[in-house]
C-alpha cells in the first residue's frame, strides 16, 4: 500500500480519531457532544489532507452511522467506549424525550386558546345576533302589515268596483223597464184593463164604463158617456146596471154634463181603478180600446192616435183609428203604458178608422172626480 492512504482502523482498534471521541467526557448534553465531534472531526481533517479517500469518507460520514459501525456485535461489553455509548444514547433519547414533554403544553395552551376564543367570539356576538333577530321580526311584522293593508285596499277597491256595477246595472234595470213600459202589448194591456171594465144598461141602451177611482166611503166612481145613461137620465131614474160576464153590479148616475158628453157613475163596491194619463198624447201612439160593442164585453182593439186636437169645437178631440162599434161608447182608450188617455165617444159615419174619444184630463176636470174622491 502507499504512504498516502490510511489503513483501515478496526472498530476496537487503538486509533487516535477513536481516542478522540473516548476522551470526550461522559454525556454533557446532546449539545456538547455535538461540539466535541466538530472538533474532533477539523482536527482529523487536519491531520488527513482532503486527497485521501479515507478523509473525504469521514467527512461525508453522519456522526450516527460512525457510532453505529464502532460498536459492533463483537465488542466487548466492558470497554469504556462501549459503556460510554451505552449510556450516552438513553441519556439523549431521555433529553430529547424531556425536551420533547417541555414543549408539549405550548400547543395545549394554544388548543385552550383556541377553544376559549370562539365562545368568547359567540359570548360577545350574542348580542349582536338579538339585534338581528328583532330586525328581521320588525322586519317581516312591516311586511305582513303592508301585505294585509294591499288585502284591505283591493278589497275595499272591489267592493267599490261591485258596487259600481250593481248601482250600473239598476240603472240599466231601469231603463229596460222604462223601455219595456213603452213596448206595446196588447195582450198585457188588455189582461190589466178588463177587469176595471164593465157594459153599462140603462133601459133599452148599452155601452161602456170604467172604474177611475174610490170615495172614502169605500165606492167606486165610473166614467161614461151621457148619451149611454141620457134615456134613463131624463126619465128620473139613476139606477144602472154594470155587467161582465155573469157579474152584476148596481151603480147609480151621480153627475152629467151634457154638453160634454160625459157622467159619473158610483158603485157600491170597490172595483181596481184605472190610472190617467198626465199630459197630451202624441200621434202614433200606440193605443189599445176596449169596450162593449153590440153588447158584446170585453171587446179589445188597437190602434194608433191619428191627432189630437184641442181647438175642436166641442172641446179637445182625440181621433184614433181603432175601430170602435155602437156599444164602445163611455169605453177606455189605453196607451203602451197601461194609462188612460181618452174615454171613446164617437166614430165617423160612411168613413172607416176616424174614432172620436174626449180626454181624460177633461173629464177629470168636468166631473171634479179622479183617484180617490
Amino acid at each position: 500500500m502507499s504512504a498516502t492512504y490510511e489503513p483501515f482502523t478496526p472498530a476496537n482498534g487503538s486509533s487516535r480519531r477513536r481516542a478522540s471521541w473516548d476522551e470526550e467526557p461522559a454525556w454533557n448534553g446532546s449539545s456538547d457532544q455535538q461540539w466535541s465531534q466538530q472538533g474532533s472531526r477539523s482536527q482529523d481533517s487536519e491531520r488527513w489532507p482532503q486527497q485521501d479517500p479515507w478523509a473525504q469518507q469521514d467527512q461525508w460520514s453522519q456522526p450516527a452511522q460512525q457510532d453505529q459501525w464502532s460498536q459492533p456485535a463483537q465488542q466487548d461489553q466492558w470497554s469504556q467506549p462501549a459503556q460510554q455509548d451505552q449510556w450516552a444514547q438513553p441519556a439523549q433519547q431521555q433529553w430529547q424525550q424531556d425536551q420533547r414533554w417541555a414543549a408539549a403544553p405550548a400547543p395545549q395552551q394554544q388548543q385552550w386558546a383556541a377553544a376559549s376564543s370562539p365562545r368568547t367570539e359567540a359570548r360577545s356576538s350574542r348580542p349582536g345576533r338579538g339585534r338581528l333577530v328583532i330586525i328581521g321580526l320588525v322586519g317581516a311584522l312591516l311586511l305582513v302589515s303592508g301585505w294585509q293593508a294591499f288585502r284591505v285596499e283591493s278589497m275595499i277597491k272591489t267592493s267599490t268596483d261591485l258596487a259600481d256595477a250593481v248601482s250600473s246595472e239598476q240603472g240599466r234595470t231601469q231603463d229596460l223597464e222604462k223601455k219595456l213600459t213603452t213596448v206595446f202589448d196588447p195582450e198585457g194591456i188588455s189582461s190589466a184593463v178588463i177587469p176595471s171594465v164593465f157594459r153599462v144598461r140603462a133601459g133599452d141602451f148599452t155601452g161602456t164604463a170604467f172604474a177611475v177611482g174610490q170615495t172614502d166611503d169605500g165606492k167606486t166612481n165610473l166614467f161614461t158617456n151621457y148619451h149611454v145613461i141620457e134615456e134613463t137620465f131624463k126619465d128620473g131614474d139613476r139606477q144602472v146596471s154594470l155587467e161582465r160576464g155573469n157579474t152584476r153590479i148596481e151603480a147609480r148616475i151621480v153627475k152629467v154634463d151634457a154638453d160634454r158628453d160625459l157622467a159619473l157613475l158610483r158603485a157600491d163596491r170597490e172595483i181596481k181603478g184605472l190610472a190617467p194619463a198626465a199630459g197630451d198624447v202624441k200621434a202614433g201612439q200606440q193605443v189599445v180600446v176596449v169596450g162593449a160593442p153590440l153588447g158584446l164585453d170585453d171587446s179589445v182593439t188597437t190602434g194608433v192616435i191619428s191627432a189630437y186636437r184641442p181647438d175642436d169645437s166641442d172641446g179637445p178631440t182625440i181621433q184614433f183609428d181603432a175601430p170602435i162599434n155602437p156599444g164602445n161608447s163611455g169605453g177606455p182608450v189605453v196607451n203602451s203604458s197601461r194609462q188612460v188617455v181618452g174615454i171613446a165617444t164617437a166614430k165617423a159615419r160612411d168613413a172607416e178608422g176616424i174614432g172620436l174619444a174626449i180626454p181624460i184630463q177633461t173629464a177629470c176636470d168636468t166631473l171634479d172626480v179622479c183617484g180617490n174622491n
